[in-house]
């Protein structure tokens, strides 16, 4: 575009210049023309004067005089024949003009000036001064070349000038097409500088709301998302204790793994859809935990399970994504509820850890279970085994660590370490 617009400005001041500067340059060489036309006339006219007046001995040394101060060959051409001062041709202009007709006519190498006076003594007497070329054209080489030297400054100022404009309007497109780029590449957090003429402003302001337009969607989509997985939760956590309390053991089983099937496909869905578009990598962990705590006790007094809770009044921020975490705590809560009989207590404590950090500890009275069952797919019974592995890639995620053991007097202990925000 900045090419496009130099060449426009170019083209467009070429145009204005040549039509004012070409005009201009013509009248100068009219004027230049006419005032060395005048000067000979002048000359001429104070000849002839002399002619009138002074006598024949006296001419010749008046036209010489004249000749040396006027700066233009003289010639006086007497009716007898004669030439006074330089030797000319006797022409037709200078035969019409003594016939008492005082004219300007063309010459070869210049312009002739003549005027015809009556001399009483020696009759019908015609002054002729020659102007040449050089003389009709003195100075106007120097003009066209201030002429041609301004124009070309005028050409490059405007050049200037529409650069300035055109990197100034093409900055702002530039600046424009990457806010759009790190859209695209879903950084839902670039804006663009309402910058430039007011139709770029207006194009940013469009762009600015449509980036936040996306990102009040995605947030929404997240929310239904959430909605959802709060929603599907409690049933087949229900499902999976109706599955376990079957007389049959394989129709139990079988039972059960569809559930489990169907719980990993909703959180393959939930976690998928997250990711779609960037979440905050912080959040309260006392608000997130006590959210969830809230949800579960529904199911928990269904089941007649005691809750001992151990949480905090302030908040806790943890680097960890408010729907990372929650998350997180359905997992471990799920498992107390999926892998625990009924009736069995557990409890949630959450205070804060070593370095600004925030510890999560989950614990339940019930069976227990091994150390391995941290590997990603193992379970103690027909499950996935995807809760811990949540859990665990959701503690490392914040610069944290996931710890399993067994209870003193049976059951498990699950703690998660969860690191600090990074500061600004």
């Amino acid at each position: 575009m900045r090419r496009w617009l130099a060449l426009v400005m170019t083209a467009t001041t070429s145009l204005v210049l040549v039509a004012l500067l070409v005009p201009l340059g013509l009248l100068i060489g009219t004027v230049a023309e006419n005032a060395a036309v005048d000067r000979a006339t002048d000359t001429a006219e104070s000849v002839a004067a002399a002619v009138s007046a002074l006598p024949p001995g006296e001419l010749a040394l008046t036209v010489e005089q004249v000749a040396a101060s006027g700066g233009y060959p003289l010639t006086v051409f007497l009716p007898d024949g004669d030439v006074l001062g330089q030797a000319a041709p006797r022409s037709d202009a200078v035969r019409l003009a003594s016939l008492g007709r005082s004219v300007t006519a063309r010459a070869p190498g210049g312009t002739e000036v003549l005027v015809s006076v009556q001399s009483p003594s020696l009759g019908a007497v015609v002054v002729r001064v020659f102007v040449s070329e050089a003389d009709l054209d003195r100075g106007v080489r120097e003009a066209w070349l201030g002429l041609l030297v301004l124009g070309l400054a005028l050409t490059a100022l405007g050049i200037a000038v529409a650069d300035r404009l055109a990197r100034r309007v093409t900055t702002s497109i530039t600046a424009l097409a990457g806010v759009s780029h790190r859209l695209a590449a879903g950084d839902l957090t670039a804006r663009a500088s309402p910058e430039g003429p007011p139709e770029v402003r207006s194009v940013a302001a469009a762009l600015n709301h449509l980036a936040g337009r996306i990102d009040e969607l995605l947030a929404a989509e997240r929310e239904a998302v959430a909605d959802l997985s709060h929603r599907l939760r409690t049933p087949l956590t229900g499902l999976r204790l109706n599955a376990e309390a079957l007389a049959d053991p394989e129709e139990a089983a079988q039972i059960g793994a569809r559930a489990d099937e169907l719980e990993q496909a909703v959180t393959s869905i939930i976690n998928t859809t997250r990711r779609r578009a960037p979440a905050p990598r912080s959040c309260d962990a006392t608000s997130v935990v006590t959210d969830r705590v809230r949800f579960w006790s529904v199911l928990a007094e269904d089941q007649n399970r005691l809750m001992d809770l151990d949480l905090p009044g302030e908040p806790l921020p943890v680097a960890v994504a408010p729907g990372e975490l929650t998350a997180c705590v359905d997992a471990l809560l799920g498992n107390v509820f999926a892998h625990t009989p009924e009736g069995v207590p557990f409890g949630v404590r959450l205070t804060s850890g070593s370095q600004g950090g925030v510890l999560l500890v989950v614990t339940d009275a019930g069976p227990g279970f091994e150390t391995e069952l941290l590997e990603r797919g193992s379970s103690g019974g027909d499950s996935t085994g995807l809760g811990l592995d949540i859990a665990r890639r959701t503690a490392e995620s914040s610069g944290g660590s996931l710890n399993v053991r067994a209870a003193t007097g049976g059951g498990a202990v699950v703690e998660v370490s969860l690191g600090p925000p990074a500061r600004p």
